[in-house]
């Protein structure tokens, strides 16, 4: 039977919650009903405005879906008839939900080291939870389609605690990849590749420990409500103590008076900024009177100050390692390497 244009319209799937692109979705729809032989061979496809008004996307979101396909053959256009499918089979590879708790440079890291290493035989879909347990909940409620792996980052502002309890009732088991932080209580074996928050602190302050002997007081820039993993400051108090040093947690820069001879370990960007304006005001010198460390490698960071003194997770190697435990359909944990990068801000 050939499929009528209401049918076409109505198969097609587009999610508000994705950060897929919606002219990938649209594509990937068609090629889902090829597969499920919901489409066949020679099924003519709704015009481009046809779809664009029933769908409410654009008619640009529409020509480059329509592109997309026919560079892959999948669908035919002819002038005056429009377009159609041009093949009953399509293959496809592994389907990959990766869902990140935040946009930021180094999660970008992390995503394009997966995406390269996996290759073109998986289909990548992002969705971004904004560190919030109830969207994520909400999130894989709705989803349109099943994945065969679902690569999750697992930081909340708050409802950790709730997080083993969705995961379990929303992935089924064995389709999970933890990243960055790991969970216990999740159900079934699963890969991961996790970050030892607390042992990762306190080693690379050992490993600066001389350089920090000149510093009365240690400051952790650690924010109130954030979604850091509160083993940092585990590690941070263990560090000071075993070294018997003055050590205070700070929540909020807006009130904090900067004072010579205290270094500041800050993990958020933001607060950087705020750091690096109070110092200068007070007319200090970083790395002499006022030291400075700061949580993940940039690029800037190395000319910012002369250098700004940073300890890292290995982010590139990170994303290549989950592709791997997918591409061997591995469950084996993996920690991941940390690194101290000693500069003249200490």
């Amino acid at each position: 039977m050939t499929t009528t244009i209401s049918e076409f319209l109505d198969s097609i799937e587009i999610s508000d919650f994705s950060a897929t692109p919606k002219y990938q979705q649209l594509a990937d729809s068609v090629i889902s009903g090829i597969q499920n032989r919901r489409f066949r061979k020679g099924d003519v496809l709704p015009s481009i405005n046809e779809f664009s008004n029933y769908l409410e996307i654009s008619r640009d979101t529409v020509e480059k879906a329509y592109r997309f396909l026919k560079n892959r053959e999948i669908i035919s256009s002819t002038p005056g008839k429009g377009y159609f499918i041009a093949k009953n089979e399509v293959k496809d590879g592994v389907k990959i939900a990766f869902l990140l708790n935040k946009l930021s440079e180094h999660k970008k890291i992390v995503y394009d080291s997966f995406a390269r290493e996996i290759g073109e035989c998986a289909a990548l879909d992002l969705f971004v939870y904004n560190s919030d347990i109830a969207y994520l909940k909400s999130l894989l409620a709705n989803l349109t389609k099943s994945y065969d792996y679902y690569v999750i980052f697992p930081h909340f502002r708050q409802g950790s605690d709730k997080a083993a309890e969705i995961i379990n009732k929303y992935i089924p088991t064995g389709k999970l990849l933890l990243l960055s932080k790991f969970i216990p209580d999740i159900e079934g074996e699963f890969p991961a590749v996790y970050e030892n928050y607390e042992a990762d602190i306190n080693i690379s302050l050992n490993n600066a420990l001389a350089n920090l002997k000149k510093y009365k007081t240690l400051k952790l820039v650690f924010p109130d409500h954030s979604d850091y993993p509160k083993a940092i400051i585990k590690g941070f108090y263990k560090f000071c103590q075993e070294n018997k040093m003055q050590h205070i947690l700070v929540s909020n820069l807006k009130n904090e008076k900067i004072e010579a001879g205290t270094c500041y370990i800050n993990i958020a960007e933001k607060d950087l900024v705020v750091l690096i304006e109070k110092i200068n005001k007070k007319n200090l010198l970083v790395g002499t009177d006022v030291g400075l460390i700061s949580y993940n490698e940039t690029p800037l960071k190395k000319y910012i100050l002369n250098g700004i003194t940073t300890i890292s997770t290995d982010f590139d190697f990170m994303g290549k390692a989950a592709a791997q435990l997918i591409l061997t359909n591995s469950t084996q944990h993996i920690e991941v390497p940390f690194h101290l990068i000693i500069r003249d801000s200490i």
